[in-house]
């Protein structure tokens, strides 16, 4: 069987203090911070295998998520393309709020799946997930478009290119947007739901 092309990396999650007036209903908020680690190996023996704080201030939090795989599949070409004719080019990150991991008494935002597909990040905000992304490596940018030009077939790259590329919507078209009130369950995950796949 051949093995689908893959990076591990780790996801790097912030909670910061919220300023002004907002604070008196939120006083804290969490956001993505960072994907890194594509480049380097062995990933687990530089990263670890569980969460950790890499930074703390009275101001905000930094939190380390290693151990995400993040795979490209051959029948998801045109997402790959949506992702790379954009301005900025990124990497989705699918994030909840959830109990374990904690900080005391409150819960922590976990990251869960990791991808580089723009049909990705649109299913999970039809599914009113929390998106978040961040800018994607010009070397992992371009191992992405290696593998969108070698697998898109002939019928898609007939396809006119739209001609605004828009930003992420919901299913009610409104902006993508991050939500930190909302508290979901669920165990953290690592690796991304292959669930529908095409094979190798």
């Amino acid at each position: 069987m051949t093995q689908r092309p893959s990076l591990q990396v780790a996801v790097v999650m912030r909670r910061e203090r919220v300023p002004g007036d907002m604070s008196r209903w939120q006083p804290w908020r969490w956001v993505l911070h960072d994907v890194t680690g594509h480049d380097v190996l062995p990933h687990a023996e530089h990263f670890g295998t569980a969460p950790r704080c890499l930074r703390q201030t009275e101001d905000e939090q930094i939190w380390l998520h290693p151990g995400f795989t993040v795979e490209l599949f051959r029948d998801d070409a045109e997402g790959y393309y949506l992702n790379a004719a954009s301005l900025a080019p990124c990497w989705f990150v699918l994030w909840r709020m959830e109990e374990e991991p904690s900080i005391g008494d409150e819960v922590m935002a976990v990251p869960t799946m990791v991808s580089l597909s723009y049909h990705d990040a649109g299913r999970w905000l039809d599914a009113q997930e929390n998106v978040d992304q961040v800018p994607a490596p010009a070397d992992v940018v371009a191992w992405m478009v290696e593998f969108m030009d070698a697998h898109w077939v002939v019928e898609s790259k007939r396809r006119k290119r739209p001609d605004s590329f828009k930003a992420l919507q919901d299913r009610f078209g409104n902006p993508a947007s991050v939500s930190t009130e909302k508290i979901r369950g669920g165990g953290p995950g690592g690796a991304p739901n292959t669930g529908g796949r095409d094979g190798p």
